[in-house]
């Protein structure tokens, strides 16, 4: 009985900087938990309580910046995809090319 473990305790600062994570990205709890080393439930209990505090920083955005927002979120999800295949696709060609033989 002699080994108790210290839960590990975050600073307010890191708990909304990990729910921002989720909250500006639109990426999944899941994925950002993984990402950071926390649990996904932990991380939801965050994710919870700073949408709670203000409504996230979308509150305060007009309907341009609002738009604007969307925009980016999609150029960063579009973005994302692309540099995913072309380290697919690297690794594809990488693995076609045959080192022991001369010819190409």
């Amino acid at each position: 009985m002699g080994t108790s473990k210290k839960r590990k305790s975050y600073t307010p600062e890191y708990r909304r900087e990990a729910a921002h994570l989720v909250i500006d990205t639109d990426r999944t709890i899941a994925a950002v938990a993984r990402e950071i080393g926390v649990g996904e439930q932990l991380l939801g209990r965050w994710v919870q309580q700073e949408r709670a505090r203000g409504g996230g920083p979308e509150a305060s955005l007009d309907v341009d910046e609002r738009a604007e927002l969307e925009r980016l979120r999609r150029e960063n999800q579009d973005l994302r995809m692309d540099n995913e295949f072309l380290g697919k696709a690297a690794a594809f060609f990488a693995s076609k090319q045959n080192p022991r033989s001369g010819s190409r």
